[in-house]
């Protein structure tokens, strides 16, 4: 118990994979030919939206042992990750919600 609790995922650790994460399903979502404009977009706002969409919609419960990683879209809240052992993973179900999250980011503008 001891190990789990001193190896539990900080939130940062939380809020980078789901950053990676988010870049990735923006690139996915605009497209091979639309991938460089992505880019191109996250340099120049330097990573607000992105941003603004973790402080609006990520959230990261810590349980001591382990730390849950929760995404609210609308009134609905949704585990998508879980940390141990100095390990964050992602659930499949993030694939699931890749279009609803694409919107939330790019409605940040």
């Amino acid at each position: 118990m001891l190990i789990a609790f001193f190896s539990n995922p900080k939130q940062e650790q939380h809020e980078k994979i789901v950053r990676e994460k988010a870049v990735v399903l923006l690139k996915q979502q605009a497209g091979k030919q639309n991938e460089q404009v992505v880019d191109f977009g996250i340099q120049l706002f330097g990573n607000t939206l992105i941003d603004q969409f973790m402080q609006n919609h990520v959230k990261v419960e810590n349980y001591y042992l382990f730390s849950l990683t929760k995404i609210r879209i609308g009134h609905e809240e949704s585990t998508i990750g879980g940390g141990a052992f100095r390990i964050v993973w992602l659930s499949p179900k993030i694939d699931e919600k890749a279009a609803e999250i694409a919107r939330m980011i790019k409605e940040g503008l």
